[in-house]
């Protein structure tokens, strides 16, 4: 079989990642046979770089970080409409204030070209799932998206293959990093300035965290989720959102010398054959399995008909584990 030709819409930290895992893929017994080949890259502002015989992965990132963009100029939408390739991975940021745009537009215009989509964006899940996913399917063609919630755990995979014959009637967890960080960290003392600077320096929280402290990101991968995994019908804008920029140190010492812990944490239920969401601040009692999950960690419970609850957990996770995630989805993509 020949190699999946790859468009990688966005070069950041994590396109960059998997590129250099592609480059390395001899160290790596698991991905012996990996045969994908990345025929073109494009960016926002910092350049593209597409050629008819596909890249090599090392020249690729020499060439970005030495000069700090690629040499061609061709935008993404351009390139998902006029080049050839097999799979668009979609790996641009996200974009709250665009409602998921323009990654929506990217992953609509390949699969009317009858290109398979990898996304770890979330705005297309979020904001357009049963659309796009009804034109997958109408073009004979997939949408993927392992990627775009707890980085590489297997949690879409679990829901289509592993859970076949269950519902899912709700699901709860903690899903966004920057806000759990934020709140270990006060526990020990810092204050919420104090603590949003530290996870910034880990690296965790963006320049601007405001998207996280007020719950948005939690409530796009929430949306996700449902949307995915219940059959649900929701946009983030749905969803019942709390912030913890009101939360002080000395409330979570206090529920600390109780014996508790407060989360932010992400709920979706089935209530009357409708899924509602919210993401709201919980004082956990500590054995709480939410309770127990540190830094930039998350968890995901899942509540079944026939199999019960269901927890997944996902400890330490770093730019290689969001890359896997793509890197299954791929996988599965050449198993067909």
């Amino acid at each position: 079989m020949a190699a999946l030709r790859l468009l990688l819409a966005g070069f950041g930290n994590v396109a960059q990642r998997f590129v250099e895992i592609l480059a390395d893929r001899q160290d790596y017994s698991g991905l012996a046979g990996f045969d994908v080949q990345v025929v073109a890259i494009t960016t926002g502002s910092h350049g593209a770089w597409s050629v008819p015989v596909g890249l090599e992965p090392a020249s690729i990132l020499e060439e970005y970080r030495a000069q700090g963009r690629l040499p061609d100029k061709i935008d993404t939408l351009n390139a998902v409409r006029t080049l050839d390739y097999d799979v668009l991975v979609e790996l641009s940021p996200l974009n709250i204030a665009r409602k998921g745009e323009p990654a929506i537009s990217h992953v609509r215009e390949a699969l009317l070209r009858g290109r398979h989509v990898v996304s770890a964006n979330k705005g297309p899940v979020a904001w357009a799932y049963r659309e796009l996913q009804d034109l997958a399917r109408a073009k004979g063609v997939r949408f993927l998206h392992e990627a775009t919630v707890m980085d590489g755990a297997p949690i879409f995979n679990l829901g289509r293959h592993c859970l076949r014959g269950n519902k899912i009637l709700r699901l709860d967890g903690i899903l966004n990093s920057t806000s759990n960080v934020v709140l270990c960290e006060m526990e020990r003392g810092l204050s919420l300035p104090e603590a949003v600077k530290k996870a910034q320096a880990m690296g965790i929280a963006e320049a601007d965290p405001s998207a996280d402290l007020a719950g948005w990101d939690a409530a796009v991968k929430l949306t996700a989720l449902a949307n995915a995994l219940m059959e649900a019908d929701l946009t983030p804008e749905r969803i019942d959102r709390h912030s913890i920029e009101h939360i002080t140190m000395e409330e979570l010492v206090s529920a600390l010398s109780r014996g508790r812990r407060i989360k932010m944490v992400c709920e979706a239920e089935r209530v009357d054959g409708t899924v509602r969401g919210s993401v709201t601040i919980h004082e956990l009692p500590r054995e709480h399995p939410f309770a127990r999950m540190e830094g930039a960690g998350s968890v995901l419970r899942l509540h079944t008909d026939l199999l019960g609850k269901l927890v997944i957990a996902e400890d330490e996770p770093d730019l290689s584990t969001t890359a896997y995630g793509v890197i299954i989805d791929l996988m599965n993509l050449a198993d067909r």
